[in-house]
């Protein structure tokens, strides 16, 4: 009888330590997958930080940011134009590949967004602020609900202060400063995550510093000495600044900076209130040639930071070429999320090079602007006419569904007509195509550590390399058009 009750016993204390061991270990593995918080400005030019060299912006939490983390230099946005650059930050595909061509431009549903891919890994989702891949209706096939965000508080565009947004498709309005608003509602969103010990996965698509310039008179405050133009235009950076810092203190109160990947970057290049060739346009783009709309290095190459305690112990700076492309593979990689079937990627996991290894790039990174009309979406327009035919819980109202032919493939695009700007970039070497008004292109050479400001053509003193890089650059395209045509979505 003894022994019954002492074999027992020694079963029972086995099973609850075998038990606890696996709540140890299921605590242990949730506490090791890091949060992940992707921030992207609208409209900041590679130059506009006093970190890269800007006289005049003050941008004091970023400059922290690029003291204490990975500054990432020649890093490009996917497109020169905001759309475009968003589809590719979700799905580390060119957006070409799924007819986002310009601005307003949707996501397809069919495709694969880093929110659906981390799902597979535990985690929960937030986006937060513009989003401009399509409606933010909640039955659209690519509001940001069916884009893979369980919770979701979005602008269909750019948007200033006091903004409407559509909170989870009900339309509501916030009010504050355009970039501290929207940084309050993801950290709501942090915090329901945390309480829940739930890893989780914050977008967040600041508004500014997209026209029409709108800054607080605090901030415009900063900028005494600046005519009224620029006092909005520089204070709206410099609340895109204040609320990363906010953000930043944030992270640090709650317990979460340590194991929290938090990367900053800007969807294209800038569109300062003047354009003038030495003044603000130059200090825009770090004296890069090119702007806001074109395949220049000032219209794609951007400012970049990624900040994660627990990996990156140091300040490192890396000059190799990256991009919004990279963002998608980085996050899976990071996550160990997986996706059954992944479309072609263009993208590269950069956790080699977060991890302070050396990296150099495997394929080149492609670019190429489609000649196609952007779509108008005026946000505060739109969500006010949504708010009219809402009621409680009832965020759809009658009628038809906005971007409902979003995954449509009935259009069907030429192998051989390649129409349109692109560009190539091979380590130190770009290759750029342009387009004169008649179509008629011009292919040219750079060196790009040499001359980052892309004035010396290399075309003819190069003709090896000018012709191999011309040849992968169609050889690219062509890829592009198989995905375009619906070639990924086979299966």
């Amino acid at each position: 009888m003894l022994r019954r009750f002492v074999c027992s016993a020694l079963l029972l204390l086995c099973g609850f330590c075998f038990s606890s061991t696996l709540v140890s270990l299921h605590a242990a593995e949730k506490a090791a997958r890091p949060n992940i918080v992707l921030c992207m400005t609208d409209d900041q030019g590679w130059g506009e930080t006093s970190f890269n060299g800007h006289p005049v912006i003050k941008t004091p939490h970023l400059d922290d940011m690029a003291a204490s983390g990975l500054r990432l230099d020649r890093f490009y946005a996917a497109a020169p134009v905001c759309s475009p650059t968003r589809g590719s930050f979700l799905t580390g595909r060119h957006p070409n590949r799924f007819a986002c061509f310009s601005w307003g431009h949707t996501l397809r549903p069919q495709e694969v967004t880093v929110a659906e891919a981390v799902k597979s890994a535990g985690y929960t989702t937030g986006h937060f602020g513009k989003w401009h891949l399509g409606s933010v209706q909640a039955n659209s096939p690519v509001s940001p609900g069916n884009s893979g965000f369980d919770k979701w508080v979005s602008s269909p565009n750019f948007y200033e202060n006091d903004p409407y947004m559509s909170h989870n498709g009900m339309v509501e309005q916030l009010k504050g400063e355009s970039s501290r608003v929207t940084v309050d509602a993801a950290l709501d969103f942090m915090k329901g995550a945390q309480k829940k010990e739930q890893p989780f996965l914050a977008v967040i698509w600041f508004g500014n510093p997209h026209l029409p310039h709108e800054a607080v008179d605090e901030l415009k405050a900063l900028y005494p000495n600046q005519d009224p133009a620029f006092q909005n235009y520089f204070g709206e950076i410099s609340g895109v600044d204040r609320a990363m810092g906010h953000l930043r203190r944030q992270l640090r109160d709650l317990g979460l900076a340590e194991n929290t990947l938090l990367w900053f970057t800007s969807d294209n290049g800038p569109r300062p209130p003047q354009f003038k060739k030495d003044g603000p346009r130059s200090q825009a783009t770090g004296g890069l040639a090119g702007y806001k709309g074109n395949l220049w290095e000032g219209g794609i190459r951007v400012p970049s930071l990624i900040e994660w305690p627990a990996v990156i112990k140091k300040p490192e700076t890396s000059d190799m070429p990256c991009g919004t492309i990279d963002i998608y593979p980085t996050v899976l990689a990071v996550t160990g999320a997986k996706v059954s079937h992944q479309p072609t990627l263009d993208g590269e996991s950069l956790l080699p090079l977060i991890e302070g290894h050396k990296m150099s790039r495997n394929k080149p990174m492609g670019f190429w602007t489609y000649p196609t009309k952007g779509h108008p979406k005026r946000s505060t327009d739109i969500l006010l006419a949504l708010q009219k035919q809402q009621s409680p819980g009832k965020p759809n109202p009658p009628g038809p569904v906005p971007d409902a032919d979003a995954g449509s493939l009935k259009a069907q695009y030429s192998q051989e007509e390649l129409p349109g700007s692109a560009a190539l970039i091979d380590g130190d070497f770009k290759v750029l195509k342009m387009e004169n008004k008649k179509g008629t292109p011009k292919f040219t050479l750079y060196n790009l550590k040499q001359d980052p400001s892309e004035q010396h053509d290399l075309s003819k003193q190069d003709p090896q390399r000018f012709k191999k890089m011309k040849a992968a650059l169609e050889g690219w395209q062509h890829s592009v058009v198989d995905s375009l045509n619906g070639k990924d979505y086979a299966d």
